[in-house]
């Protein structure tokens, strides 16, 4: 499991699938997701601008800026649940496959608190090199 967290340098409307347009505030939203097989790949994936849209957040990562990703031993869920405690939830993003509300979570500032609090709460995390992300290194 795993997490990644963007930036949005302005507020934004995006039309993410069948969820339709959304109005995205200026700031950092942090999406939980999985990736049982090759998190790497599904991290290079969020990073890059070119690709097909299959996901929620396939839509919103073209507009958006990859900041940071962490590698996490928690269920997703678990995560989301985390993440709408301390963050305000995109409602129906990225979790049409469970029932949690959302998968992605809005922070005006760089979510630090929700980074700590995943630490405490479940140990370990691991943030990915970016440079090893890109192919760089």
């Amino acid at each position: 499991m795993y997490f990644v967290i963007f930036k949005l340098e302005k507020d934004k409307k995006i039309r993410v699938g069948k969820l339709g347009e959304i109005d995205f505030k200026k700031g950092y939203y942090v999406y939980v997701g999985s990736a049982k097989r090759g998190l790497n790949k599904r991290v290079r994936r969020h990073m890059r601008k070119d690709k097909k849209m299959r996901w929620h957040v396939d839509y919103f990562s073209v507009e958006a800026n990859f900041v940071d990703a962490f590698k996490v031993g928690v269920n997703e869920c678990e995560l989301a649940k985390l993440a709408s405690s301390l963050m305000e939830g995109i409602k129906n993003f990225g979790c049409s496959d469970c029932k949690c509300k959302s998968h992605l979570f809005y922070s005006e500032n760089y979510p630090e608190k929700f980074v700590n609090e995943v630490k405490l709460n479940y140990g370990k995390i691991e943030r990915l090199d970016y440079e090893e992300l890109r192919g760089t290194s």
